[in-house]
Formats: C-alpha cells, sequence, structure tokens
C-alpha cells in the first residue's frame, strides 16, 4: 500500500509512539510505502531511499492510485527554506499551508499567470499558489562529474547556520547524515540514510587520497561533506548548527576529534577513481 505525505514535515520514530526516538523526517508530497498497519494511529512505513519507521497515520493519504498518480505528477521541488502556498498569486492572499525546501509538489499550467507566479496542485487535489523562484523542477537528468561535485556542494552549504536537530532534514533542523543525504537528494542521487556507506546504495568507499569536493568524511557515528581545500561542512551536535571545519591542523577552524578519527571516504564516483 503506498501513501502521499500531507503535512509540511512528518516524524519517523523508532516505535509506535512520539515519544520514542526521532529517526527520520518525511517532508512533504514524498510517497512512502506502508509496510504495517500497527493499531487504528500508527503505521510503519519505508521510505523511497529505504528508510524504515512508525508515523502517525492521520498525517498521509493513504491510496495506491494517488499516491502512484502523485508520484508520476510530482515532479517539482521546494528549494526555498521556506515557501507559503496561497490562495491566489498575491502576497496578501491567505495561507493555505506552508512547505520546507525538498518538498514535492506539481505544477499547473496557467499562461495567464505572471511570471513571478506559479500554480500548483497539492496532495490532497487543492490548488495554490507560490513564488516561481521558489520552485525548481525536480533533478532526474545527469550532469557531468564536475557539474554535479560543485552543485551537491553549493546545496549542502545553503543549508549554513540550520539549527542541529537529531532525526531532522530542514531548514528547521537536521543532523548530520540528514544534511548530507538531503544535499544529494535534492540533486537526484538517493544515498543511505545514516552515517554509514551500505551496500546497495550508490556511495562506495575511495581512499582518503583521492578525496574531492562532494565526497563525504565517515567518522563514528558522523558523517560531513568535503567541500575542498581541507575543509569539510556538517551539522554537528558539538557546533549545535551546520557549519564548516577544517581537517588542516593550523587552520582556526580545525577540529581534532574529527579529522583524527575520519573511518572512510565515500565518492558516488568510487568505481571511476579506484583503479
Amino acid at each position: 500500500m503506498k501513501a502521499i505525505v500531507n503535512d509540511m514535515i512528518v516524524n519517523l520514530h523508532a516505535k509506535p509512539d512520539t515519544t520514542s526516538e526521532l529517526i527520520d523526517e518525511v517532508l512533504y508530497g514524498m510517497t512512502v510505502n506502508i509496510l504495517e498497519f500497527c493499531d487504528e494511529r500508527w503505521v510503519r512505513i519505508k521510505t523511497n531511499y529505504h528508510y524504515e519507521g512508525y508515523c502517525l497515520k492521520e498525517k498521509l493519504i493513504i491510496d495506491n492510485v494517488k499516491a502512484s498518480q502523485w508520484q508520476e505528477e510530482a515532479n517539482n521541488v521546494i528549494i526555498q527554506n521556506f515557501a507559503d502556498i496561497l490562495t491566489g498569486p498575491k502576497i496578501q492572499c491567505s495561507k493555505i499551508l506552508t512547505l520546507v525546501r525538498g518538498s514535492n509538489i506539481t505544477l499547473v499550467e496557467d499562461n495567464e499567470l505572471d511570471k513571478e507566479w506559479t500554480k500548483v496542485k497539492l496532495a490532497n487535489g487543492e490548488v495554490g499558489f507560490t513564488r516561481s523562484f521558489w520552485v525548481r523542477k525536480r533533478i532526474v537528468e545527469s550532469v557531468s562529474e564536475e557539474e554535479f561535485r560543485e552543485n551537491v556542494v553549493q546545496t549542502a552549504l545553503s543549508y549554513i547556520t540550520t539549527p542541529y536537530r537529531w532525526g531532522g532534514k530542514s531548514p528547521l533542523g537536521i543532523d548530520c547524515s540528514g544534511l548530507c543525504s538531503m544535499a544529494y537528494m535534492l540533486n537526484g542521487v538517493l544515498i543511505y540514510r545514516d552515517a554509514k556507506i551500505v551496500e546497495g546504495f550508490p556511495i562506495k568507499e575511495i581512499p582518503f587520497e583521492q578525496i574531492q569536493k562532494g565526497d563525504l568524511l565517515y567518522f563514528p557515528g558522523h558523517i560531513a561533506m568535503y567541500i575542498g581545500d581541507g575543509l569539510y561542512v556538517h551539522s554537528s551536535l558539538g557546533g549545535n548548527e551546520v557549519g564548516i571545519n577544517s581537517l588542516n591542523e593550523k587552520h582556526p577552524h580545525y577540529r581534532k576529534d574529527l579529522a583524527t578519527t575520519i573511518t572512510a571516504v565515500g565518492s558516488l564516483f568510487a568505481s571511476e577513481l579506484v583503479h
């Protein structure tokens, strides 16, 4: 059974209990698979990046036909930190809901609409309007390796100063693996959600000497993205937010606790780098 996420951010818990650990967040318009109906309130779901957890049933539109259709039609993604969906193409219009970066929506063609505005269809069929600059077609086409590396780094950097939140992956709060997985997801690649390299996902281990911007640094229970020149961006509990640190011990933002505990380096382009 398929379903559509029908709230701005839906918490994914380790157990069917709101007090249990937050392990992930699923964002508006994402489609998920229902693995189990636990009781009247809870369902166990699996995301399209193969992450499993429990969420409240009321936060989903559970309908195979609608979810499959939505999956085909919702080819656009919110790229602004927060985007209001309004009842009309004017800033004075009332708000239907607010979406965060990474949310999926469907565009509705309207040739009479000012280019500053875009008409969108929501998962429940309701139509609204948002600023065109805040929406982008979901990336599916391939770009060169150099372009991808630059794009994924710039996407990660767009979360700078976002507060650290365990299990988070939105501009409201994001954790280390949430940051890296969202940076890749917004550039058309689904990687594993946690801070480790897992078989079956596109990130493969490479020697540290071959690291390039956009590659991933793994530490015990932590992950960061290398951005070049010995620097990496990450969401750090120790730093309370997304920030930049250095692997160079002479750099003012050097963190010895991380620089000396690297367990692996992962790359999307491993097969091309390892000889």
